[in-house]
């Protein structure tokens, strides 16, 4: 161990050495160890995020942008279409209102507009929310025989090739590293009327995989988060969600609260941090312990 200041230079007794280190060792832990506060700066402080997926207060994404926000980030959202005007509201609704940028990810001219965007608001880009999905209603239901390839493309490209999208976009702004972070469900088995959305996650995580490969050289982080069931918009299209929740409820060791995704917005924000700085290629599970339970 060592001693601080002028402690060196004098000689001191065996027992105010020993009172001198335990007292150093004491109040290091505490301060390594006490409760963040408001005067604290936050895990993401300084950090510039992209987040994709808000449309509500409601929303997942909406919940992490919340904590982003409270733990130092500077952030931006991304809307498409139809959606772009709802998420602008949604931004309005954030304790500091926020830039919203175009991005649709099934048009290619938005990569490099979203990019150049992006760089004239937060210049780098620290972290990146991969929050979107979509299905046709064929592909979701009683029948997975229903869909068309027609249908099961859209759900692939907007749900699982988006995370490559991403990259595309953002990753030439990640000049000092960074992290990509996406949402997941658990598809390791198929759930009722889930279908090709199902196929899609499982397309979803194998693409991070693969991008957690292809950009570690870069020191960027790819990691999804499997989360349990969440009463959001997008929930409320899935047929038969109702029986998701009995389920989680049931089996999950922790219990599982399906109106409350603080859990899940706290593991987003300590990814898109620094507190994972080796863990990439990941699934993180916030289930409650869901997965790891047998009937």
């Amino acid at each position: 161990m060592r001693i601080l200041g002028n402690a060196t230079h004098r000689r001191v007794g065996k027992a105010s050495f020993i009172a001198h280190e335990l007292s150093a060792i004491s109040c290091t832990s505490q301060n390594r160890l006490r409760p963040t506060t408001v005067d604290d700066v936050g895990i993401l402080d300084g950090k510039n995020i992209v987040i994709t997926g808000v449309l509500t207060e409601a929303s997942l994404a909406f919940g992490i942008a919340q904590l982003a926000q409270h733990e130092g980030a500077k952030i931006v959202l991304t809307g498409a279409g139809r959606g772009l005007s709802i998420t602008q509201r949604a931004a309005k609704k954030l304790a500091t209102p926020v830039e919203v940028v175009e991005f649709d990810v099934t048009v290619d001219e938005h990569t490099m507009s979203a990019r150049k965007q992006v760089q004239n608001i937060l210049g780098r880009v620290d972290g990146v929310l991969h929050s979107i999905g979509f299905a046709p209603a064929a592909c979701l239901g009683d029948d997975f025989m229903a869909a068309t390839w027609q249908d099961v493309s859209v759900a692939m490209q907007i749900s699982a090739y988006s995370l490559k999208t991403l990259a595309d976009a953002f990753v030439p702004l990640m000049t000092t590293g960074g992290t990509i972070v996406g949402l997941d469900f658990d598809n390791t088995v198929a759930w009722p009327a889930y279908n090709w959305m199902g196929v899609a996650k499982s397309a979803l995580e194998s693409t991070n995989r693969y991008l957690a490969k292809a950009l570690g050289p870069k020191n960027i982080r790819c990691n999804l988060i499997a989360a349990g069931p969440i009463r959001t918009m997008a929930a409320k299209s899935i047929p038969s969600f109702g029986a998701f929740e009995d389920i989680w409820s049931d089996r999950a060791p922790l219990g599982w609260d399906v109106n409350n995704s603080t859990p899940v917005a706290r593991s987003a924000v300590a990814l898109l941090g620094d507190w994972f700085p080796s863990t990439t290629g990941e699934i993180i599970h916030v289930d409650g312990g869901f997965h790891s339970t047998g009937a």
